[in-house]
C-alpha cells in the first residue's frame, strides 16, 4: 500500500472513530462525577477495590448504604479529617451517582485467612451479639446495612473500635453493641468476617 493512500486510511479510521468516541462520552451516566471518582482512587483504589487495608472496599458495596454514608459526612454525623470535606464539596445528585457507580462494581476477593483460633473465637462472638440479623446471612448486608464479608480486617476492627469508643456516631445502636465487646473480641470478629 502506498504511503499517500495508508495515511488517508488511518485519517479516515480515526475521523470515524471520533462520533462512536463522543457518543460513548455521552452516555457516560457518571460523566459529572468522574473528577471526584478521581479523587476516591487515590484511597479506595481503581473503581472501589481498595488495597490499602486501612481503608474500606467501596466495590460492590449496597448503593443506599454508601449514599448515606456520604450524606453522614456530608452532615458532620461521620468525621473523617479526608472524607468529610469531599462530602462537603458534593450535592445530593452527585452522591447518589457516586453510590450508584461503585454499587455497580464487583466485590473483590482479599484472600485474607486469618488463624483458625482467632476466626473461630470471632465466629462465636459475631453468633452471640445475632450479627447476623441485620447483616444477614453470608454477612453480606442488604441495602442500608453494610456488606462486611471480605472487608479488610484492619478497617473492620477499627470501625467497630470507633463505634465502641464513641469516634464514629452515626448509630448509637452500633456503638451500645460495640461496647459490650472487649477489644479482643472485636478484633476476632474483624477476622471472622474477612476470612468470608
Amino acid at each position: 500500500m502506498r504511503p499517500k493512500r495508508l495515511t488517508r486510511l488511518i485519517a479516515a479510521t480515526v475521523l470515524l472513530g471520533l462520533p462512536a468516541a463522543a457518543a460513548r462520552g455521552q452516555d457516560d451516566a457518571f460523566a459529572d462525577v468522574r473528577e471526584t471518582l478521581q479523587t476516591c482512587a487515590a484511597c479506595h483504589g481503581e473503581n472501589g477495590a481498595s488495597k490499602d487495608p486501612q481503608y474500606p472496599i467501596l466495590a460492590g458495596q449496597h448503593l443506599h448504604y454508601l449514599y448515606v454514608q456520604l450524606k453522614d459526612f456530608k452532615a458532620g454525623r461521620r468525621a473523617s479529617e479526608i472524607m468529610s470535606p469531599i462530602a462537603e464539596s458534593l450535592e445530593r445528585e452527585q452522591m447518589l451517582k457516586i453510590a450508584e457507580y461503585y454499587s455497580r462494581q464487583s466485590w473483590p476477593n482479599i484472600g485474607f485467612r486469618g488463624d483458625e483460633k482467632i476466626v473461630a473465637r470471632g465466629e462465636r462472638a459475631t453468633v452471640a451479639g445475632q450479627c447476623v440479623q441485620c447483616h444477614r446471612g453470608g454477612y453480606e448486608g442488604d441495602s442500608r446495612i453494610p456488606r462486611l464479608a471480605g472487608q479488610y480486617p484492619q478497617y473492620l476492627e477499627q470501625t467497630m473500635l470507633d463505634f465502641k469508643t464513641g469516634g464514629r456516631a452515626n448509630s448509637a445502636a452500633k456503638s451500645s453493641l460495640m461496647e459490650s465487646y472487649s477489644d479482643e473480641d472485636l478484633a476476632a470478629m474483624a477476622a471472622f468476617l474477612a476470612n468470608l
